[in-house]
């Protein structure tokens, strides 16, 4: 038998706060959505720093996935400004 927990994702096992892990789950997915419009369109890190106003280093954070380092509005205007369309829904 083994003692080792199960979490339905890597967030849940980082944190036991539930409103931080799904704070992270929705910045997960909007960085992977940019990362990968990024490179449908092919965009050196030089042209996404231009494109999204950042720095390269930046650019450079967002590609190798470092999801604390970006809040949520960022990644929903980078989003915005890659030509995504990003929806909210709340439910009870």
């Amino acid at each position: 038998m083994s003692d080792m927990n199960q979490f339905d994702s890597v967030w849940d096992a980082l944190d036991d706060d539930p409103i931080k892990v799904k704070n992270m789950k929705l910045r997960s997915a909007l960085m992977m959505a940019v990362t990968s419009r990024i490179e449908e369109e092919g965009l050196n890190q030089t042209a996404t720093a231009k494109r999204l106003h950042i720095s390269q280093p930046r650019v450079s954070a967002l590609m190798k996935g470092k999801v604390g380092e970006f809040r949520l509005d960022t990644l929903v205007n980078f989003a915005h400004q890659l030509g995504l369309q990003v929806n909210l829904s709340v439910a009870a």
